[in-house]
C-alpha cells in the first residue's frame, strides 16, 4: 500500500506542478475520496486546505446534481414535420428525466442538437435533446 501512496502523490504533484500559471509554491484545495490518502505536504505546495467534510466531497455533489434524461434519434422529415419531430423529441427526453427521478415541475431542455443527415433519404435529420431537473423528493 506504501508504493501505492507513493505513486498517487507523484501523480498529484506532477499534476499540480503542470497547471501552475506561475513558478513557485501554491495552494491546494483537497476533496473528494482518494484525498484522504494524501499526507500533510506536497512538493511545490506551501498550503494544503481540506475544507470540513473533504473527503464526502464527491458524495455531496452527487447529491445536489440534477437529474437528467437524453434522447437521440433520427427523424424523417418528409414523414413528420420538424416541429412535431422537436416537440416529440422534447417529450422523450423531458419523460426520460421524470423516469430517472426529475421533478416534473423542475425539468426543462438544457441541449438540443438538430444535424442533418444529407446520406439518407427523406430529409433525415438527427435529433438529440437533454433535459434535467431537481431530484425528486418523496413526499410523506
Amino acid at each position: 500500500m506504501t508504493r501505492a501512496v507513493e505513486v498517487m502523490t507523484q501523480l498529484v504533484e506532477d499534476g499540480l506542478d503542470r497547471m501552475k500559471t506561475r513558478e513557485g509554491a501554491i495552494s491546494a484545495v483537497l476533496v473528494g475520496g482518494g484525498s484522504i490518502l494524501i499526507g500533510d505536504t506536497l512538493k511545490g505546495v506551501d498550503r494544503l486546505i481540506r475544507p470540513e467534510n473533504f473527503a464526502v466531497a464527491n458524495a455531496v455533489g452527487a447529491a445536489i446534481a440534477q437529474v437528467g434524461g437524453e434522447i437521440d434519434r433520427i427523424y424523417a422529415y418528409d414523414d413528420t414535420p420538424r416541429e412535431d419531430a422537436l416537440e416529440d423529441a422534447r417529450g422523450l427526453a423531458i419523460a426520460a428525466a421524470r423516469e430517472a427521478g426529475a421533478d416534473a415541475e423542475s425539468i426543462s431542455i438544457v441541449d438540443l442538437e438538430e444535424v442533418p443527415l444529407a446520406y439518407m433519404p427523406k430529409g433525415a435529420v438527427r435529433i438529440r435533446v437533454k433535459a434535467v431537473g431537481d431530484l425528486r423528493t418523496i413526499q410523506e
